[in-house]
């Protein structure tokens, strides 16, 4: 689901301003603004909020699971591979025995 997209397309269905939706759905302009340009994602709860406000619903629907592809697959593990070769390169300090702190009396 394109956030975003459906925030905006809901609200110009409805024909409100970001500021008229912003005070029925009980947040600010600037709120509804980032939400809308993807600078942040709003919660489940508050998407629904909004999206109440503007006369629509959130609604969950059965569809078939999307399989990432080869190109997903092989960007993630080349990633993953980075990441347990940057592990690997990092110093090991290991000490010969186990320190525990003193215990005060």
């Amino acid at each position: 689901m394109d956030i975003p997209a459906t925030l905006v397309k809901a609200r110009r269905r409805a024909g409100l301003s970001q500021t008229v939706l912003a005070a029925r759905a009980g947040t600010s302009q600037a709120t509804v603004s980032a939400y809308e340009s993807g600078g942040k994602v709003p919660s489940v709860e508050t998407l629904t909020r909004l999206l109440a406000a503007t006369g629509c619903r959130l609604a969950v629907e059965p569809g078939a699971a999307r399989e990432p592809s080869r190109q997903e697959h092989e960007r993630t593990a080349r990633a993953l591979a980075d990441v347990l070769a940057l592990a690997e390169a990092l110093p090991k300090r290991h000490r010969p025995e186990l320190r525990y702190p003193g215990l005060a009396a």
